[in-house]
């Protein structure tokens, strides 16, 4: 007969929060939460916020309700449809890549790095990166500003561990990031190279990032922004489809 394992009560309450959440359709109101679960609302509100803190819940403007956040969600891509997402969005990257000229990538977010699941290199800008890492860092990337803006709680939690946590040309960075839509580099993450890169959302949540990359005499500031415009035009008609 196996031992039984001495279980750790708030881990246990922790996953039947989440569970609860995932079983009301992504979204549960605090008082609910603690009635199906039976755990004292104060206790639940305590765990809520430690799962808010740590991107596995998240509260939405004007919405009282607690919904799955975007690390669980994350944990989930990982876990199985990688290659249902690029499948999905490849027809997108290669209709902006080839319409542009430039170099389109696909990327998501990693935990709290970013991921590059495809890409499409049509005039072989980027054959020096063949060798590139998968996973990357967020800060100074399109891509990363795209996501450290984007995803809720990401961008407070990356910058916490951070030294430039209290820069305020960062946090000036990722607001102007979050209204524009879009995010800009030029030359700051790799010479030689200009780059825009734009979330793609599913459901109101961003799954992943498009980003076009090329040599600034051929994509200079003022194209990068016409480009991420026609980037999200080719994201909603496949949001439409």
């Amino acid at each position: 007969m196996s031992k039984t394992p001495k279980l750790i009560q708030s881990i246990e309450r922790s996953a039947a929060i989440l569970e609860i959440i995932a079983q009301q359709g992504g979204g549960a109101r605090l008082q609910q939460i603690a009635s199906i679960s039976g755990i004292g609302k104060t206790t639940v509100h305590n765990i809520l916020q430690t799962l808010d803190h740590l991107g596995y819940v998240q509260r939405r403007s004007g919405d009282m309700r607690y919904h799955l956040g975007g690390r669980i969600l994350n944990l989930a891509r990982i876990a199985g449809d990688d290659n249902m997402l690029r499948a999905r969005l490849r027809p997108v990257l290669e209709a902006v890549a080839y319409k542009s000229g430039a170099t389109a990538w696909l990327a998501v977010p990693s935990g709290d790095q970013a991921t590059y699941l495809d890409i499409v290199d049509p005039n072989g800008f980027c054959l020096n990166l063949a060798t590139m890492p998968r996973r990357e860092n967020l800060e100074g990337s399109a891509v990363g500003w795209v996501f450290l803006a984007c995803v809720p709680g990401l961008g407070k939690r990356v910058l916490a561990t951070r030294a430039n946590a209290l820069d305020a040309n960062v946090l000036s960075k990722i607001e102007d990031v979050r209204i524009k839509g879009y995010a800009l580099d030029i030359e700051a993450y790799r010479p030689g190279l200009n780059g825009v890169a734009i979330p793609w959302r599913e459901n109101g949540e961003v799954r992943a990032s498009l980003c076009l990359t090329g040599p600034p005499a051929r994509f200079p500031q003022h194209r990068l922004i016409r480009l991420a415009w026609m980037m999200m035009r080719a994201l909603e008609q496949l949001n439409v489809q």
